[in-house]
């Protein structure tokens, strides 16, 4: 017994100390910059730099493999002073928000089941989908105004998500978190929007959410050749084209497209059905 304890004390003596050799050998002393441009950075750790967290950026900054400007929640005083510490141009990066792609609050939208549990819509979407007529749509329970780092995002009378973009970092929280993949990261120049996800073609979806896409088409037809194209029944936008007109919402019956202003409201087109009601729907007969 005593045998094998200095058998395994001599292993472990003699581990230790090829560790150690290896260690100074092989160390590489971190450039002391990088704790400098970190420590400059926000500490948020968002991930909407494209990196795993400030330190890894800070990593890449100094490394020449990316700009200043890649951050969108530090101040532009302090992207300044990184770039004039590495001696770089702060870069600019085009600024990114969260859209929902739903405008169901409850006050348009049925509920076919009066959901019961957790109160957070990954839970409620395992059961039964949620209980929301539109399979696609919100379910409005909140998840992702809770896992917004920066109180971008808040939950408006009906139940339903609203982005405060000059809060938004487009840090990506929102899209990992819906179970119903609702939310994107959009330039913000993109104003054209189609507010929502409905596959289901013709007009009985609106039966169950007023404001549903029923895939008419029409939007698609009066827009600019090669802005705009159906795929699974819902109109897709191509950004990569210049879009600053708002006649592909004026004949949408629901107003399921929409223009974005500057200052968050919403616009619609003349044929959207008027939205007056404040009050939830009643839940569809069972």
């Amino acid at each position: 017994m005593l045998t094998a304890i200095i058998a395994f004390a001599g292993l472990m003596f003699l581990l230790a100390t090829v560790l150690v050799i290896a260690h100074k050998k092989f160390y590489v002393e971190q450039d002391p910059r990088i704790d400098q441009v970190e420590d400059r950075l926000p500490h948020v750790n968002c991930g909407a730099c494209g990196f795993a967290g400030c330190h890894a950026f800070a990593e890449a900054l100094v490394m020449g493999r990316s700009l200043p400007g890649q951050c969108t929640v530090s101040s532009p005083e302090e992207l300044q002073g990184i770039a004039d510490l590495l001696g770089v141009e702060v870069g600019v990066q085009v600024r990114r928000v969260a859209r929902l792609a739903c405008a169901g609050g409850d006050n348009v939208t049925r509920y076919r089941a009066q959901y019961q549990g957790l109160a957070n819509c990954r839970a409620a979407a395992l059961i039964g989908g949620g209980g929301k007529s539109c399979a696609w749509g919100c379910l409005g329970l909140g998840d992702c105004a809770e896992v917004c780092q920066f109180a971008a995002i808040q939950m408006n009378a009906q139940a339903l998500p609203v982005v405060n973009e000059d809060q938004c970092t487009a840090c990506g929280d929102c899209v990992e978190i819906c179970p119903k993949d609702l939310f994107s990261l959009q330039a913000i120049e993109h104003r054209l929007w189609v507010a929502c996800k409905n596959q289901q073609a013709g007009d009985v979806i609106t039966q169950y959410c007023q404001v549903a896409c029923t895939a008419c088409g029409r939007c698609v037809i009066d827009a600019p050749s090669g802005l705009m194209q159906m795929q699974d029944n819902l109109p897709v936008i191509n950004y990569t084209q210049d879009h600053p007109t708002q006649v592909p919402i004026q004949r949408c019956p629901t107003g399921a497209i929409v223009w974005l202003l500057d200052n968050g409201e919403v616009i619609k087109g003349l044929s959207a059905k008027k939205i007056i009601r404040k009050l939830p729907l009643e839940m569809l007969p069972t």
